[in-house]
Formats: C-alpha cells, sequence, structure tokens
C-alpha cells in the first residue's frame, strides 16, 4: 500500500515539475523579440544596433560586421536595467528581403539601391527599374532603402513593379550640418547627405553649422543610418 501510495506521490510530482518548467520557458520567452536595424558603432568585442541595442561579439558568431550595415538580432531586456541586449546578431548579406502582403497577388520587395545610372535604379543586375515608378519627388541614391510594391503573373514570369518608395521616411527638425566637404556633409552628426541629390530652397547653399529642417530617408552610407533628400534653412550661417 505505501509502496502504491509512493508511485503515486511521485508520478504528480514530475507533472508538477514538468508544467512548472514549461511555464518558466514560455515566460522567459516572451522577454525576446527579434527586430532589425543598423550597426551604429562596433569595436573589438562588443558594439551597438540603432544606439540602443547592445552586443558582444560572440552574439554575431565571429561573423565580421560593420557600421552602417543592417542586421537581424533576436534582443532580450534585462530586467533590472531595462538596458536591451542581442544574444544572436546576423548580417543581412543579401540587397534585398520579401516582405509578406495581405493581398496575394502584391508582394513588397524590400532593397538597397545598389546603382542609379541615367533613368534606371538597380537594386542588383537583374532587379532594376525605371524612375518612372518612383513616389512623387523622391530621387534613389546609392544606399537608399526601398519597398518595391509588384506582382507576378506566375513563379517563373519576370516581375511587375507598381510602385516604390522609401522603406523609411521622416521630417526632422532644428538641427544642426555639423560637417561639408566638397559636395557631401552631414546633420548632427549621423545624417549623410550629398548635393548630387538634395533640394533645398531655390538660392540657398548649406553652410556648416547651419540650423535646418529636413526630409531624411532610411539608407546604408559610411557612418550614417539615414540620407537627407531635401532641407530647408531654420537659420542660415553670416
Amino acid at each position: 500500500m505505501f509502496r502504491l501510495l509512493s508511485q503515486i506521490f511521485t508520478f504528480f510530482r514530475r507533472r508538477a515539475d514538468t508544467n512548472e518548467e514549461q511555464q518558466e520557458t514560455v515566460q522567459g520567452e516572451s522577454k525576446l523579440k527579434t527586430v532589425q536595424g543598423f550597426v551604429t558603432s562596433y569595436g573589438s568585442d562588443h558594439g551597438w544596433i540603432d544606439e540602443s541595442i547592445y552586443f558582444s561579439a560572440d552574439a554575431t558568431g565571429n561573423a565580421s560586421l560593420k557600421v552602417g550595415q543592417k542586421v537581424t538580432a533576436v534582443v532580450e531586456e534585462d530586467e533590472l536595467s531595462s538596458r536591451l541586449k542581442a544574444i544572436k546578431v546576423d548580417a543581412i548579406s543579401e540587397n534585398f528581403e520579401v516582405i509578406i502582403q495581405p493581398d496575394p497577388k502584391m508582394r513588397v520587395l524590400a532593397g538597397c539601391v545598389t546603382r542609379v545610372k541615367k533613368n534606371i535604379v538597380y537594386i542588383d543586375k537583374k532587379l532594376y527599374f525605371s524612375l518612372d515608378i518612383f513616389s512623387t519627388g523622391f530621387v534613389p541614391y546609392k544606399g537608399d532603402w526601398v519597398e518595391i510594391e509588384y506582382s507576378k503573373k506566375s513563379r517563373n514570369s519576370k516581375i511587375k513593379a507598381h510602385s516604390v518608395k522609401p522603406m523609411n521616411c521622416k521630417h526632422v527638425e532644428n538641427i544642426y550640418i555639423t560637417s561639408i566637404e566638397e559636395r557631401n556633409g552631414v546633420i548632427d552628426y549621423s545624417i549623410f547627405f550629398t548635393l548630387d541629390s538634395l533640394k533645398c530652397p531655390a538660392g540657398y547653399e548649406p553652410q556648416e553649422y547651419d540650423l535646418v529642417n529636413a526630409v531624411i530617408v532610411e539608407s546604408t552610407q559610411v557612418g550614417c543610418t539615414w540620407r537627407a533628400v531635401s532641407i530647408t534653412p531654420v537659420q542660415s550661417s553670416l
């Protein structure tokens, strides 16, 4: 009798332990999330993604990363410090990726512009589009991330692009031009611009230390993850 009761007790205890382990696993997994971002700094043993997510060299699997590179990261939040830490970082080696659309007939391709020649914009050697389908007023530049809405009649047919727009676009105000060298410059130490592809008010020429408002798009440039497509002076240098 005692032996029977002991076996029953052991059985229910194991079930309780298993349930507790499953609950702990679910709770632990709920703290993790997967994000995409850009490497904003990287040293010999650690780096930062979007200036807010820390990662160690071990999290990259010893892969070679560089500032400005787009990555996918599995991120956890420290309960005590609330600091975000990436436990796994993978470089996005392709120049494009497919985003799932609710409409099965329409798809969106997210890609990085590799070249602009005359009126043709290249995502890679095989994927290119005419400037005519780009959003009004947006002129892409090498390094810009764009979203291409397209459709295909069949699996082996060519892509038919319907529209192209910047992947991310926003307006920033009251920031200073921090450097200009020849035809390229930087705003607020983090936003690249080039006079070869920049809209300005008539008669205005950007100068270092000018206070400006800007429209910026996500773009992979040296040391920067944004590019200004237009700027308006708030206060010009004297």
